[in-house]
């Protein structure tokens, strides 16, 4: 099998490497492309060009413009990147007859409620950035019926910067820190997407898996305020040396830290059609942040 994977150099793509090379002959490009190949997903026609000169059996787009608050004024872009790009990779793909794998995110529904969303709520995107991750999802749906688009939410990786990194950089410098208690998720660590992505494929590709749109989050639920609790609980069990502990750690709301973006609340996500249609378990949030977390102290 060739796969052919666009965004190799983000927290997923990384990951992702590891995960997909096991399937046979792997071609990983970032944004700068790699000889006369293009991974520039601004650029259509290079996009429709690359995907023509691989000829891959699967297409793997862990791409994205995610700059949540700059995206409100970069709307074009975001768009091009979330939208516009992905869409061509699908369409080359279905031409070729090959698979397209896409990522996408709990900010295509409206926060509302405390229920977790399920793959057939409508949506409801507060932000320029879940609008354009949404028209994302829409136009590989309409593309081609061999996709599988998977959306996660509160994305971290030992890799490179963090959530849990800036909370141990703040309470290494400050008495207390005040952050979100009013929006709930589940943080979900880039590994663990990569491996069930993985498995997913494998499945698709055996004819044994449905394609379409899933729900993939680490299992529970938690506030930024609460991980940051157990990120910092955590390091002064290791003997990290912090000036806040997990109850110098301020409950605030939402409105404490204006944005650009609009944030939602609930971005709780349900993972039970993932996990039935492909007969996997997905192991509790605090599993994955522990185990990060023995990486990076």
């Amino acid at each position: 099998m060739k796969i052919l994977l666009f965004g190799r150099n983000g927290q997923v793509g990384w990951e992702l490497q590891r995960s997909l090379a096991p399937f046979g002959q792997l071609v990983a490009l970032g944004q700068e492309g790699e000889g006369d190949l293009c991974g520039n997903l601004m650029d259509a026609e290079g996009l429709a060009r690359t995907v023509r000169t691989v000829m891959p059996d699967v297409i793997v787009n862990a791409a994205a413009y995610t700059a949540v608050d700059k995206a409100e004024s970069e709307a074009d872009v975001a768009a091009q990147v979330n939208a516009v790009g992905p869409g061509v990779l699908a369409q080359v793909a279905a031409d070729i007859g090959a698979w397209m794998v896409h990522y996408s995110t709990d900010y295509v529904f409206d926060g509302s409620g405390t229920r977790p969303w399920r793959e057939d709520d409508p949506t409801g995107p507060l932000s320029v950035y879940g609008r354009t991750k949404l028209a994302g999802e829409q136009r590989i749906a309409a593309a081609n019926p061999k996709h599988l688009v998977l959306r996660t939410s509160w994305v971290y990786a030992a890799r490179g910067g963090n959530f849990a990194r800036t909370m141990l950089r703040l309470a290494g410098e400050r008495d207390r820190l005040a952050v979100i208690d009013d929006q709930h998720g589940a943080p979900t660590g880039a590994d663990l997407l990569a491996d069930v992505t993985a498995h997913a494929l494998r499945s698709l590709v055996a004819g044994t898996g449905r394609p379409g749109t899933y729900h993939v989050t680490a299992a529970g639920e938690t506030t930024w305020n609460g991980y940051a609790r157990f990120v910092v609980g955590k390091a002064q069990q290791a003997g990290r040396n912090l000036k806040a502990g997990p109850e110098q750690v301020d409950p605030v709301p939402t409105s404490a830290f204006p944005t650009p973006a609009r944030r939602p609340h609930n971005s709780r996500l349900d993972t039970g059609r993932f996990r039935e249609a492909f007969g996997l378990v997905l192991p509790p949030w605090q599993q994955g942040v522990d185990r990060m977390l023995q990486e990076i102290l």
